[in-house]
């Protein structure tokens, strides 16, 4: 049977996601423990979750991503190269991770290997000494990191849009700085370890092979630390002025622009999150987009341009990125502000609607492909507080969204004066 590529294939739109049942319990010592048990291959994920990201910072700028990173650079028992070593030889991955608002250990290893690494879980967790020389070479790293970031468009943009939204002492605004890199001490380092991760509590995830000798071998271990809440009060953040309309950083050498334009908006928990949801993908959340239709596809100005919305645990802000030859930088912010205002002033068609709806259906569904990768889902639900049913009617919010939602969700949050413009480079 010969193939007509001349038809398209048949498919079934997505309205309905089954996902594995989040299974969850207390070790002894109350640490919550959630699991999802996907027992195809013989591997698993274990995730030591906690509140000690730069919302925990209280005044030390940089404290939470240089106590997590030196987590493995060195204990009471062990060197930096000493710990390598012994997650080398199970053939195990370790991964130190600080954001805004969490912080986070994960191991990825072969199920058998899992009471072998325990152990070495524990030891990061209450035992890590923070090496002087250890410090100083990420440092060092660091600000070598911050130099090459620092001459790139993109990055000094992205940097100036989060600062102007949020205030540059904010978590959600905060980006590093050579100058704090520099006066970090490794007291302020211990410190924050102390008061933030060292017998503190925590969540741990578990997805993969898991099954009841797992979740035995997790309590017998991390479930006899001793563990206290986090010292001291969590530091609140005042409201920042209201943002600058515009912020242009000339450079004369550079023959592009960087354009960041945006707003501060809402977090999941928002009653028009859905729908702002489909507004932007719409507008630009994906290849067929209007912003890139318009903007690479007809104009050329641009290899990609797309919108998003970002969400924290306590706010979020809607972002247009793209970077264009310098020339073309007026030109493409008009475009941008004359598709919104279509989107603001005609409804969307309901092929067009259609079309994205199933985009973002299979692509939700593509993005469950694993079980860390379900993990990952659950995980947003469990620390950001959502309805347990936020996931399983995942699609069908979406799909309920209407053209007529996408035209107000457009007027409400997207009007000229109250989206920031950043250019870096010219116009």
């Amino acid at each position: 049977m010969q193939l007509d590529r001349t038809q398209s294939p048949a498919f079934q739109a997505i309205h309905d996601v089954r996902l594995p049942a989040l299974q969850s319990a207390t070790l002894d010592n109350g640490i919550p423990i959630h699991w999802i048990a996907v027992p195809q291959q013989p591997v698993m994920r274990i995730e030591c979750i906690f509140n000690a990201g730069a919302w925990y910072e209280n005044g030390q700028p940089g404290a939470a991503f240089f106590a997590l990173k030196m987590l493995a650079e060195g204990t009471t028992r062990r060197s930096s190269a000493e710990i390598s070593e012994y997650v080398d030889r199970f053939g195990a991955f370790l991964e130190l991770n600080a954001g805004p608002d969490r912080a986070s250990l994960v191991v990825y290893c072969l199920t058998r290997h899992l009471g072998s690494i325990l152990p070495l879980i524990e030891e990061l967790l209450t035992e890590s000494t923070f090496p002087q020389k250890e410090l100083d070479d990420l440092r060092n790293i660091t600000l070598q990191n911050l130099k090459v970031n620092n001459e790139k468009n993109a990055y000094v943009a992205g940097v100036l849009f989060r600062q102007n939204l949020f205030g540059k002492e904010h978590p959600y605004g905060r980006s590093q700085q050579p100058n704090v890199v520099e006066n970090l001490t490794r007291q302020q380092v211990a410190d924050f370890y102390e008061r933030s991760i060292r017998n503190r509590s925590f969540r741990v995830l578990l997805a993969g092979h898991v099954g009841e000798l797992e979740i035995e071998l997790v309590n017998k271990q991390l479930g006899a630390m001793p563990v206290g809440e986090v010292v001291g009060e969590q530091h609140t953040y005042a409201q920042p002025l209201a943002p600058e309309a515009t912020v242009l950083a000339e450079k004369a050498e550079s023959l592009q622009s960087s354009i960041r334009m945006g707003r501060r908006l809402f977090t999941r928990h928002h009653p028009d999150f859905f729908p702002m949801l489909v507004t932007n993908e719409v507008l630009g959340g994906y290849f067929g987009s209007r912003l890139m239709r318009n903007i690479r596809e007809e104009k050329g100005f641009t290899y990609g341009i797309s919108s998003n919305l970002v969400s924290f645990r306590n706010d979020g802000y809607f972002l247009i990125g793209t970077d264009v030859k310098k020339e073309v930088t007026q030109a493409t912010l008009d475009e941008i502000r004359k598709e919104i205002n279509i989107l603001q002033t005609q409804p969307v068609l309901d092929h067009e609607l259609d079309t994205v709806k199933n985009f973002m259906a299979g692509e939700f569904v593509g993005s469950l492909n694993t079980p860390f990768e379900i993990a990952d889902r659950y995980k947003t639900i469990l620390l950001d507080g959502l309805p347990t049913d936020f996931l399983s009617n995942y699609v069908q919010n979406l799909r309920a969204v209407s053209a007529e939602q996408i035209q107000k969700m457009a007027q409400s949050y997207l009007n000229d004066e109250v989206l920031m413009e950043v250019v870096v480079g010219g116009k």
